[in-house]
C-alpha cells in the first residue's frame, strides 16, 4: 500500500517539552522535514534568508508584471510518492492538474507517447511503435534498449550512459530524439555528462514498474501559492530575509545558530536543507577537520537550466503542453490554458531549456531570436503573433550534476556532530537529484530527529513513503 494515498493535511501544535528543531534552509527538503517534525508535535523553527519559500523551485513577480510567476517550470510524476504526500499533507496537491499522455512537436509533426490497455511494462509499446518522430527500424532498436535496462539488476551500473548507449546499437536519431529529450528533461543534464544509474532509475520508475507511474503533473498556480509562508506558519514558525552567519560547536554538538543579525539561534536538534557550498561556508577551517568531506561537496559541478516566459498578442498553441523533439528548445507549456484561462486576446506560454550551459553568455534578445525561430518551426501560428514582453531566467545552479563516480560522494543524513542533521536533493536519497529526491532527503533527515531521543517514547518514527509497487508483470521479469 502507498501510504501517501493515506496521509491528510492537517495543522500542527507542538506539544509541551517536545524538543526544538532548528531548519536551515526552506526549500522542498527543509518544508518536507519541518511539516513531518511539527505533524509529530516538534517545535520547529525554519530560517530561510531570502524573502519566498520554495529554494530552486519558488516564484517571483518581474519588474513591470503585476503577478508572480515560477522561475522555471517544475512538473511531478506519478511515481514521485514522497513528494506527493508532501504536497497532500500541505493541502497543495488539489492545485496540480494531472496528465496522462505526453505530447512531442517536431518536423515530422505531432506524436504522443500514453499508457495503451497492455500490462506493465508493455503498456507503452503501441505508442512507441507508432513514435512518427524515429523510423520504424529505430523504434525496434529503443524497445530492445528499454528491454535490456529491464533486465538490468540493481544498483544499476555507475558507468557512461552514452558508452552504454552506442552498445545497445542505438543510432544518433535514437539518441537525438528519445534519449536526449528524455534524460535532458528529466534529469536536467546533457546525457554525454550523465551515469547511466539515474538514467536506468527514470526508465523503470516512470515508464515501466507501474502503469501510472508516468502520470505528469502540472501546478495550476504559482509555486508561491502551494507552499507560502501563510501556509507554513500554520504549521511551524517561519523566519524569512533570516541569514545564517556561522555556527557555534561544542563537545562535538552545534550550540547555536549565529545570525547576520548578531542573534544566536539555540534549538535541541538542527537540520541543515542548505546547498552543499552553502553549509560548508558556514563552517571555519577549523571546524571543517571533524568534517572533511565538507571540502569535497564545494567541488560538485551543477547544471543550469533556463525557463523563457513568453507574452503573445493572440491564442498560438492549442494544447497544455509538450515536449520539442530535435531543437534548442525541450519543453513549450501552454501556461494561459493550464491555469484554466479561456483563450481570448492574448496567451502566456513557457518555454524550457534545460541544462542550458550554451545560453548562460547569450545576450536576451539572442536568446529570445532563437526561441521565436524554434517556436515558429512547431507552432506555426507564433510566426504571425506579436510577441508582447517576454522574461528570461536563467537559473544557473539548478541541479546538481552528477556524472559517472559522483553517487558515491552524497553523503547520508547523519553528520559527524551528534545534533546536526543533513538533506537536499543532492544527497544519497536513491533518487536522481530531483524535487522528489528533496523530499526524500527531508523525511530521512527527519526520521533521524524524531527517532533519536526517548521524547518519542520507544515509538518508531518511518516518515518516508513507499514506491509505487510493481506490477504483476514486471514482478517477473525484472531480475
Amino acid at each position: 500500500m502507498t501510504v501517501s494515498r493515506l496521509a491528510a493535511p492537517r495543522v500542527s501544535i507542538p506539544r509541551a517539552g517536545m524538543p526544538r528543531v532548528a531548519v536551515l534552509g526552506g526549500g522542498l527538503a527543509g518544508l518536507a522535514a519541518g511539516v513531518r517534525l511539527s505533524e509529530e508535535g516538534f517545535a520547529v523553527e525554519l530560517i530561510e534568508k531570502r524573502s519566498v519559500l520554495g529554494g530552486r523551485a519558488s516564484s517571483f513577480t518581474p519588474p513591470g508584471e503585476s503577478a508572480p510567476i515560477d522561475n522555471c517550470q517544475h512538473v511531478l510524476l506519478g511515481c514521485c510518492t514522497n513528494l506527493l504526500d508532501f504536497l497532500r499533507r500541505t493541502d497543495a496537491l488539489r492545485q496540480i492538474h494531472f496528465y496522462h499522455r505526453f505530447d512531442f512537436l517536431g518536423d515530422a509533426g505531432l506524436s504522443s507517447l500514453a499508457a495503451s490497455l497492455l500490462p506493465a511494462p508493455l503498456h507503452f509499446l503501441p505508442s512507441l511503435l507508432r513514435f512518427r518522430h524515429l523510423i520504424p527500424a529505430d523504434r525496434w532498436s529503443l524497445v530492445r534498449a528499454i528491454l535490456a535496462i529491464v533486465c538490468t539488476p540493481r544498483p544499476y551500473p555507475d558507468i557512461p550512459l552514452m558508452g552504454w548507449l552506442r552498445d545497445q546499437g542505438q543510432s544518433v536519431a535514437v539518441i537525438d530524439n528519445f534519449w536526449r529529450v528524455i534524460m535532458t528533461s528529466a534529469l536536467n543534464e546533457d546525457p554525454e555528462r550523465l551515469s547511466a544509474r539515474p538514467a536506468f532509475h527514470v526508465i523503470i520508475d516512470s515508464f515501466v514498474r507501474n502503469r501510472t507511474g508516468y502520470k505528469m503533473g502540472v501546478p495550476k498556480v504559482p509555486l508561491s501559492e502551494m507552499y507560502s509562508a501563510e501556509k507554513m506558519r500554520q504549521r511551524m514558525t517561519v523566519r524569512l530575509g533570516t541569514a545564517i552567519a556561522g555556527l557555534n560547536i561544542s563537545n562535538g554538538r552545534i550550540d547555536g545558530l549565529q545570525l547576520q543579525n548578531g542573534e544566536t539561534l539555540h534549538a535541541d536538534y538542527y537540520l541543515s536543507a542548505l546547498p552543499p557550498d552553502a553549509i560548508a561556508n558556514l563552517f571555519t577551517a577549523p571546524q571543517r577537520v571533524e568534517w572533511p568531506e565538507l571540502n569535497e561537496w564545494k567541488d560538485l559541478e551543477w547544471s543550469p537550466i533556463t525557463g523563457i516566459h513568453l507574452w503573445y498578442d493572440r491564442p498560438v498553441m492549442d494544447i497544455h503542453h509538450a515536449v520539442v523533439v530535435g531543437k534548442t528548445i525541450q519543453w513549450v507549456f501552454n501556461k494561459s490554458l493550464a491555469a484554466g484561462k479561456s483563450a481570448g486576446s492574448g496567451q502566456y506560454i513557457q518555454v524550457v531549456i534545460s541544462a542550458s550551459r550554451p545560453l548562460l553568455t547569450m545576450r536576451r534578445e539572442a536568446i529570445i531570436e532563437l526561441v521565436q525561430r524554434e517556436l515558429g518551426e512547431v507552432l506555426a501560428r507564433t510566426k504571425e503573433a506579436k510577441l508582447d514582453r517576454a522574461v528570461i531566467v536563467k537559473e544557473a545552479e539548478s541541479t546538481p550534476s552528477f556524472p559517472p563516480g559522483w553517487e558515491s560522494h552524497r553523503p547520508g543524513p547523519i553528520t559527524p556532530f551528534a545534533n546536526l542533521f543533513l538533506a537536499g536533493d543532492w544527497t544519497a536519497t536513491g533518487w536522481p537529484p530531483t524535487m522528489e529526491s528533496a523530499v526524500r532527503s527531508g523525511y530521512r533527515a527527519a526520521e533521524c530527529i524524531a527517532n533519536s531521543g526517548a521524547e518519542v517514547d520507544g515509538k518508531r518514527h518511518n516518515f518516508l513513503v513507499n514506491d509505487l509497487p510493481s506490477d504483476l508483470l514486471v514482478r517477473l521479469m525484472l531480475p
